[in-house]
């Protein structure tokens, strides 16, 4: 079966004003519960700040890099989830669910990418 990347993007400058309303735990916590048994989560995870994180470029031969914050960027990547499914159809609507647990007030995005099988590396 393919597996799908689902990159959850934010504003990552508004993002600490957002207050999770009273539902949101259990609503996130009953759709990961109903994935994980789905066999369809393989991992998710959210992640730090930009403020703690690294950017590497690969450049005229050289490696450089720019520790954050990223002000430069608006959206970032605020966290993943790796999924397992039949199908793209499958994901989206995975993703879809993810997105409407949050409360109505937030802005949270998401984009779902198929991972290319053939240029993965062989497993151990």
């Amino acid at each position: 079966m393919p597996r799908f990347m689902t990159l959850i993007r934010i504003d990552e400058e508004n993002a600490t004003r957002f207050e999770p309303d009273p539902g949101f735990e259990d609503r996130m916590g009953a759709l990961f519960a109903e994935i994980t048994k789905a066999g369809v989560m393989l991992d998710t995870a959210g992640l730090l700040p930009t403020k703690e994180g690294t950017r590497l470029l690969w450049e005229g031969g050289r490696v450089s890099w720019t520790d954050g914050p990223f002000t430069e960027t608006k959206e970032v990547v605020g966290g993943y989830a790796l999924l397992q499914c039949k199908d793209k159809a499958e994901a989206l609507e995975w993703t879809r669910r993810f997105l409407e647990t949050h409360p109505a007030s937030w802005t949270v995005g998401a984009e779902l990418r198929q991972i290319d099988e053939a240029a993965a590396p062989p497993e151990a």
